[in-house]
C-alpha cells in the first residue's frame, strides 16, 4: 500500500503546461504514479480536496538567508508555510564555508544583521562538504543547497583589505573554489557592494568563474549597484559570462532608487542580447518594492576596508567621520549604490543592541527629529552602538521595474529572506504566495501556471537538480498544495511574521512538513551536493 494518494486534483505540475486533474501517488519519498481523476484507491493516507486545491511541485527559494537559521530553528516555518521545499544558501558573496578561524570571526559580525551571530552554536565545520553534513545531522526542513561565497573566499587568502590580489592569491582562491565544488556546491556567489568582495575586479572575477564553468556550476552575483551605474554593473556580470563561458544567474536582479525608475525594460534588453549570443543567463527577484540589508552596509568600501574593527575606529575618529559623512550625504557612497542616502527610505528592522529596540519600524529620518541631531549622526550612533549588527528597509523600488522583470523568460523566485531582527523585511514570510495571489491572480501579471514554473521547474532546471521541481513519476514528492482562489501572503511591514493564507499542505521528500496549515516539525529535507563529474545535483 502507498503512502498516500492525492486524489482527484488540479495538476499543476511546474512546466508551465496548462494545468489537468488526476490522481497522484506518493511512496517511498517519491511521486511513483500519476493516473485519471478518480481512478486509484488503497493508500495509507488520502487527501480527497481536489473541489478547492491544487497540487505544484514544492517552491524552489533561489536566494536564501538561512545559513545559521536552519540549525538554529531547524522547523523553519517562516519558509516552509510558503510551499518553499528547497532554498540557495551561502548568497550575496558572504557566508560560512569554506572558512578559517580568522575569516569566522570576522563574518560572524559582519553579516550579524543577516544570520544572527548565535553564542550558542558550534561552528566547528570549516569546509563546504562539512557544513553540508551539518545541515544534514540537524534534520533540517526544506532541501538545501549551497553557493560558495566569493567575499569569504577573498577574506580568507586576502584578507578584509582594499587591494588587487596577486597572482598566487587568485590561485589560492581557485583551489578553494575547486575544492567547495567538488564537495557539493552548486556555484559562486558575489556580493559586490560588500567588503570584502566588492575589492575584487572583474579580471580576478573572470578567473574564478572559470573554475565555476569547469565544474558545471553557475555564478549568483550580488552586481556592484543596483541604483547609479545599474546598467553597467550588469554589463560587466554578462560580459564575464560572456568571456569565461560561466552560466549567470542576477541575484535579486532589481532597479531600484529614482534614477532607475522605468528603466527595465533596458536592462532586460542588456540579457535579451546576450541570451541572443548564446549566454546561459537567469534571474530572480522578490515581489515588493523596499529591499533589505545592514545599515553598515551603506558606508563607503573605504571605511571598511580591514574589517568590522577598523570601520569602527573610523567612525569614531572625528576627522575620518566627516569623510565619510560626506561620501553618504554629498558624492554618494558605493556601499549605497553609487546614490545619496536618502534618510526618509532607510528603516530600522532589527538591532542587536535591546537598548535600542525603540528604533525598530522607524526610518533614520524620523529618529533623527526626534533625538534633534542630523540623520548621519544618528546613523553613525547606531552602527556604533549596535556593533554593526543593525538591519534596514531600504524603500527604494519601482512597481513598473518589479512587474516588468518578473515577466521575463529567464526569471525565478527570491526570497532574499532576512530571518532576524523584530520587523524583518515581510518577504521572509510572503514571497511566494504573494507571487501567487497578488502578482498571478489579483493583477495577472503571470497566468497560474506560467507563475508556478518561475517558482519550480525553472529553477530546479538552473540547479540541475535531478528529479525534482516537476510533477513526474520517479520524482522527489516536494509538493505544495494551495487553494488558487485564496492563496496570499499575509505579512505586513507593520505585522510581519504572518503565516500565508491558502497553503494547507506541504510535503518535503514524501513527508508532511505542514498539514491541514499546522507545522509537523517532522523535519524532512535534506543537503543537496552537486556531482561535478555527472554536472547534475541531487
Amino acid at each position: 500500500m502507498a503512502d498516500l494518494l492525492i486524489r482527484d486534483i488540479d495538476i499543476i505540475d511546474g512546466t508551465g503546461s496548462n494545468r489537468y486533474r488526476g490522481d497522484v501517488v506518493v511512496d517511498g519519498g517519491l511521486i511513483t504514479r500519476i493516473a485519471a481523476p478518480g481512478t486509484v484507491t488503497g493508500a495509507a493516507r488520502t487527501i480527497d480536496e481536489g473541489e478547492t486545491l491544487a497540487l505544484a511541485p514544492g517552491f524552489i527559494d533561489m536566494h536564501a538567508h538561512s545559513d545559521l537559521h536552519l540549525l538554529t530553528e531547524p522547523g523553519h516555518f517562516a519558509k516552509l508555510s510558503q510551499g518553499i521545499t528547497t532554498e540557495v544558501l551561502g548568497q550575496d558573496g558572504l557566508s560560512y564555508a569554506p572558512i578559517d578561524d580568522a575569516a569566522l570571526a570576522v563574518v560572524r559580525r559582519q553579516i550579524a544583521g543577516w544570520n544572527g551571530n548565535p553564542a550558542d552554536l558550534d561552528f566547528s565545520w570549516r569546509t563546504v562538504a562539512e557544513y553540508l553534513d551539518r545541515l544534514d545531522s540537524a534534520r533540517i526542513s526544506p532541501n538545501a543547497a549551497y553557493l560558495v561565497p566569493q567575499g569569504t573566499l577573498r577574506l580568507m587568502v586576502v584578507g578584509s583589505h582594499e587591494r588587487a590580489a596577486t597572482a598566487a592569491e587568485i590561485d589560492r582562491m581557485r583551489a578553494l573554489l575547486a575544492q567547495a565544488l567538488a564537495e557539493g556546491a552548486v556555484g559562486m556567489s558575489s556580493g559586490l557592494t560588500y567588503t570584502p568582495g566588492m575589492y575584487a575586479g572583474t579580471s580576478e572575477l573572470a578567473a574564478l568563474c572559470e573554475v565555476v564553468a569547469e565544474a558545471g556550476g553557475f555564478y549568483a552575483p550580488h552586481t556592484r549597484s543596483y541604483g547609479a551605474g545599474a546598467l553597467e554593473a550588469y554589463a560587466e556580470m554578462i560580459e564575464l559570462s560572456r568571456r569565461t563561458g560561466c552560466a549567470l544567474h542576477l541575484t535579486h536582479a532589481t532597479m531600484n532608487f529614482g534614477v532607475n525608475r522605468g528603466r527595465a525594460p533596458e536592462f532586460l534588453a542588456l540579457v535579451d542580447a546576450a541570451l541572443a549570443d548564446g549566454c546561459d543567463i537567469s534571474l530572480d527577484t522578490y515581489p515588493y518594492l523596499p529591499g533589505s540589508t545592514t545599515l553598515s552596509a551603506l558606508l563607503p568600501s573605504w571605511a571598511m576596508s580591514g574589517g568590522p574593527d577598523a570601520a569602527l575606529e573610523r567612525i569614531a575618529d572625528l576627522p575620518t567621520r566627516l569623510r565619510i559623512a560626506t561620501d553618504v550625504t554629498v558624492h554618494g557612497s558605493d556601499g549605497c549604490h553609487g546614490v545619496v542616502v536618502d534618510w526618509e527610505t532607510i528603516q530600522i528592522s532589527g538591532v542587536a543592541n535591546r537598548e535600542l529596540d525603540r528604533c525598530i519600524g522607524r526610518t533614520v529620518h524620523e529618529i533623527a527629529a526626534e533625538w534633534d541631531m542630523p540623520p548621519v549622526e544618528v546613523f553613525f550612533d547606531l552602527l556604533t552602538r549596535d556593533q554593526l549588527a543593525t538591519t534596514i528597509l531600504q524603500h527604494v523600488g519601482h512597481e513598473e521595474n518589479v512587474r516588468a522583470i518578473m515577466r521575463h523568460s529567464r526569471h525565478m523566485g527570491g526570497s532574499d529572506a532576512l530571518l532576524v531582527g523584530e520587523r524583518p523585511h515581510p518577504r521572509a514570510w510572503g514571497t511566494f504566495p504573494r507571487y501567487l495571489g497578488r502578482y498571478s491572480r489579483e493583477l495577472g501579471v503571470l497566468g497560474l501556471e506560467e507563475c508556478v514554473h518561475h517558482l519550480t521547474g525553472r529553477p530546479a532546471q538552473r540547479l540541475r537538480l535531478r528529479e525534482r521541481g516537476l510533477i513526474r513519476p520517479g520524482y522527489a514528492a516536494d509538493l505544495v498544495l494551495f487553494d488558487p482562489r485564496t492563496v496570499a501572503d499575509t505579512a505586513t511591514f507593520d505585522n510581519p511574521k504572518q503565516q500565508a493564507h491558502g497553503i494547507p499542505y506541504v510535503l518535503v521528500n514524501g513527508e508532511f512538513a505542514i498539514d491541514a496549515g499546522t507545522p509537523t516539525d517532522v523535519r524532512a529535507g535534506r543537503a543537496l551536493r552537486m556531482n561535478t563529474s555527472r554536472k547534475e545535483t541531487r
